[in-house]
Parts: C-alpha cells; sequence; structure tokens
C-alpha cells in the first residue's frame, strides 16, 4: 500500500524531467486534493509517508483497529507516550487511531504490532476479544462426567487464546468428583451459590456453604463432593500461568 506522500513525490520527479506523455486508460489522474510535496507535516517525510493511509484506505476498518489497539496497549499497561517509543509511531497518530479518526497503513500496524509482541491479525480481527459475544444457553456445550452426576458449561468461547477460563458446574447429591493435579501456577476461584460442597485439595478438607468461595492452587489432586442431599451449583474461574487455546 502506498501512502499519499509516496504517491505525489513520484509524480513530481517525472514531470520535471520530461514532457508529460498522453493519457493512458491505465494511468491514475494527476492528483488534485492531496497535501503538496513542499509542505510536509512536522516530523519529516519520513512520518508523513508511513503515518498516512492512502485516501482509498478501508475506513470500515479504522474502529475495530482502534478498540483492538487501546484493549491492547491497556492490557500491557503501556501509556501512548511509552507504546510511541518503543514502535516509532508518534503519539498523536496513536490516539487517532485508537479513537478511530485514522486509518493506519500497513506499515504502521507492523510497527505497532510488533511492539506489542503481537501476530499482525490481533489488530485487525473482529473478535480477539473486541466487542460482544452472546452464548445462548441452549446452545451451550456442556461436558459430562462418565457416570452423567457432574457437568461442566464454558461460559466463553473456546475459539481464542485465553489465560482465564469461566464454568458453570453442578454437581449432584451424594456423588463427587475427582479431578487430576492441572500445570504448575493455575488457579482455582469457586463459589456455591446452591448447596453444601466438600473441597479435598491434597491433605486439606474445606466445607463451603452456599455463598462461600474459596481460592486454591490447583496444581495438585482435588475432590469436589456433594455430601448433602440437593444438586450443587456453583461457578469456577480459572487461573493458568501461561496463555492457552
Amino acid at each position: 500500500m502506498k501512502s499519499v506522500r509516496e504517491n505525489s513525490g513520484r509524480k513530481g520527479r517525472e514531470g520535471a524531467s520530461r514532457r508529460k506523455p498522453e493519457a493512458q486508460p491505465s494511468e491514475a489522474p494527476e492528483p488534485t486534493e492531496e497535501a503538496p510535496a513542499a509542505s510536509p507535516p512536522p516530523g519529516g517525510e519520513a512520518a508523513w509517508a508511513y503515518e498516512v493511509a492512502h485516501p482509498d484506505a478501508d475506513q470500515d476498518l479504522a474502529p475495530v483497529v482502534g478498540k483492538n489497539l487501546r484493549r491492547l496497549r491497556i492490557q500491557r499497561g503501556l501509556s501512548l507516550e511509552r507504546l510511541s517509543k518503543a514502535s516509532g509511531v508518534s503519539r498523536a497518530m496513536l490516539g487517532q487511531i485508537e479513537l478511530g479518526q485514522s486509518a493506519p497503513t500497513i506499515n504502521v500496524l507492523w510497527k505497532i504490532a510488533r511492539a506489542l509482541d503481537l501476530p499482525f491479525s490481533a489488530l485487525i480481527s473482529n473478535s480477539g476479544g473486541a466487542g460482544t459475544r452472546l452464548m445462548r444457553a441452549l446452545q451451550a456445550k456442556r461436558l459430562t462426567s462418565h457416570d452423567g452426576r457432574f457437568t461442566s458449561r464454558a461460559l466463553f468461547p473456546f475459539d481464542e487464546p485465553r489465560r482465564v477460563e469461566f464454568y458453570e458446574l453442578t454437581l449432584k447429591a451424594q456423588s463427587e468428583e475427582q479431578a487430576d493435579a492441572h500445570p504448575p501456577g493455575t488457579m482455582e476461584n469457586l463459589i456455591v451459590t446452591r448447596g453444601t460442597l466438600e473441597m479435598e485439595i491434597g491433605a486439606d478438607h474445606h466445607l463451603l456453604a452456599t455463598g462461600d468461595a474459596i481460592l486454591f492452587e490447583a496444581d495438585k489432586p482435588h475432590v469436589y463432593r456433594n455430601v448433602g442431599t440437593e444438586d450443587i451449583t456453583m461457578y469456577l474461574v480459572m487461573s493458568y500461568a501461561e496463555e492457552v487455546g
């Protein structure tokens, strides 16, 4: 993709060295509204060449890139100033991109992606965590134990990399579910919303009534046990040390 500056500069040099040929169907018309080559913005020609998108650039992509950039920058704890220094893209341009006011060139997107240590697609994807994902209960996929007494429903999309997962769990009366140790650094944060749960974590035992919550290191075998007469409903947030998916 060529920038406005690159296109106008090329035509200016050619016009000074030779007579203008007769127009051909394949040739582009003379520029009319492009910025003059003699008046580059602050920052010099290099800044103009890589920061300004061609007028024909897809403007529909601007709000998508803006939302993704702001979300990813904040996730990494970066200010606009720090990202500007890391990427070589001006702070003003980064701000305009985040607001959806500027359609960046491919060159700019590559610079930003490298600075964030992300694939190029993370900035232009419509999924990638941006927007809204509605997961209907009737369309949910549920995992069930071999005896059908323990059910797990994922409350997050499986098609994206993640470090956190959210589940709805149900455990029938007088039954238990044994869980193997998860990778080192895995944490489980669980709350009981109905029933009474007995948690066995290694050699430790904990009794949780309705409304009780527990946070524990899940890198050791653990057991969910229902010793009551009613089914248990609980919600679990699982956090991994490294990205999965």
